[in-house]
């Protein structure tokens, strides 16, 4: 079975160190970078199932080396920060980051972080469903991940996919806050209701014609979020 492999990205080298043998160790294997710039070389070249980046780095620090790499690649990725600042972990998830972590931290809870990843991607591809679905003014195609609204396709990164498909598959009922965070980004994060009002706030902005007034996501008030089944 081929290694799944982690692309780590730090500018201090005991740090790097440490968590390149730690993570060899549960079974990865591992590449390094200590700057913006090597971790977007590697990730451009070595294709990594998952991007470990810090955000204070020389030449190009981290949410800088995120913006770029997503835009063109896809794979998740999880900020690393001395700051515990929610602004900075705002930042992180809208600009695509899928997990953060706040140092100092255990290595066991980087681990658990990027297993919980593993079998939230796992648990997507493996879920029967329906290959389309059809919502209105918006249509999905479950097995090739394509979304489109009047026709239009719509570019949608993985977590705004997971979301999506998520409340298109249970459209007519409320997802609860909690039961969204449980099923996306794993039962740790029940409680965390600001990553999830984030990327519903991203995803409306792609798909809704206007954010502020949606009609396709719609929101229960203190409870969760829903799609409406439409009117046979």
């Amino acid at each position: 079975m081929t290694q799944y492999r982690v692309l780590v990205a730090d500018d201090e080298p005991r740090i790097l160190k440490f968590l390149e043998l730690r993570l060899k160790a549960s079974g990865y294997k591992v590449l390094t970078a200590t700057n913006g710039f090597e971790a977007l070389e590697q990730a451009e070249a070595q294709e990594p199932d998952l991007v470990v980046l810090d955000v204070v780095m020389p030449k190009k620090n981290g949410f800088e080396t995120l913006k770029e790499l997503r835009a063109f690649s896809s794979v998740p990725v999880i900020i690393l920060s001395a700051r515990e600042a929610d602004a900075d972990k705002i930042r992180g998830l809208e600009l695509g980051a899928d997990d953060y972590l706040a140092k100092p931290f255990s290595p066991e809870e980087l681990v658990a972080r990027i297993e919980a990843i593993r079998r939230r991607l796992k648990s997507a591809q493996d879920r029967k469903a329906p290959e389309f679905i059809t919502l209105g003014p918006m249509s999905l195609n479950l097995k090739k991940h394509i979304v489109a609204v009047n026709g239009q396709e719509i570019q949608l990164t993985r977590i705004e996919w997971l979301l999506l498909s998520e409340l298109a598959r249970n459209a007519g009922k409320l997802m609860l806050y909690g039961d969204l965070l449980a099923k996306i980004w794993g039962p740790e994060y029940r409680d965390d209701v600001q990553i999830l009002r984030t990327w519903i706030s991203r995803l409306r902005h792609k798909i809704e014609k206007e954010p502020g007034q949606p009609v396709i996501i719609r929101t229960v008030p203190k409870a969760g979020y829903m799609i409406d089944q439409p009117q046979a």
